[in-house]
């Protein structure tokens, strides 16, 4: 069993930066991040596999946001730049413990319990 544990959204402007933090326990391949607007479907935005071995984007975040992985720490960053209004949304961790990794939700077993990003224009 993985836990995930969430922190660092909160409220910016548009063009402003925040990052998420999500510390893993137990044993992971895949981890991510996905996220869900109101009314609107989970979407993945980033994922990353191992020690930064391969990264994985939505194209709309592409050249805004970066993933990164400390393996010591086992814990995923999403860095989350230029950030516009239509990036608001509820951010959740994933972990997975399969070989493969992409940003789709079968990909992922386990889930964090969300952190909010509101970004204002």
């Amino acid at each position: 069993q993985v836990q995930l544990v969430e922190s660092g959204g909160g409220s910016v402007q548009a063009g402003g930066s925040l990052r998420l933090s999500c510390a893993a326990s137990g044993n992971t391949k895949c981890m991510g991040w996905f996220r869900q607007a109101p009314g609107k479907e989970r979407v993945g935005v980033a994922a990353v596999y191992g020690n930064n071995y391969n990264t994985y984007y939505l194209d709309s975040v592409r050249g805004r946001f970066t993933i990164s992985h400390d393996n010591a720490k086992n814990t995923v960053y999403l860095q989350m730049n230029s950030l516009r209004p239509e990036d608001t949304a509820m951010y959740y961790c994933a972990a997975g413990t399969m070989d493969h990794c992409d940003i789709v939700l079968w990909v992922f077993r386990f889930w964090g319990q969300g952190t909010q990003v509101t970004v204002s224009s």
